[in-house]
C-alpha cells in the first residue's frame, strides 16, 4: 500500500505506528496511517486483517523504582 522511500513499516512490523498518517481525525480520536492501520488516540489500533490490538502506552512497559 506504502509508495514512500523508505517504505513505510508493513502492518505486521512491530513498529507499525511508525507509518505516515494518510486521513487524521482527532477530532473523533483516530488516524488512518499509510500501511492500513486504524490508529486510535488511546493507542489501541485495528489492523487491515481485522485485529484488534488493545490500547498500550509506554509506560506500560516501565518498573517502578525499588
Amino acid at each position: 500500500m506504502c509508495v514512500h522511500q523508505p517504505p513505510c513499516p508493513a502492518a505486521d512490523a512491530p513498529d507499525r505506528e511508525a507509518a505516515r498518517v494518510v486521513i487524521s481525525h482527532g477530532d473523533q480520536g483516530w488516524s488512518l496511517l499509510c500501511n492500513g492501520v486504524l490508529l486510535f488516540e488511546d493507542t489501541g489500533e485495528i489492523l487491515p486483517d481485522g485485529r484488534v490490538v488493545t490500547p498500550h502506552r509506554p509506560t506500560d512497559h516501565l518498573v517502578s523504582p525499588g
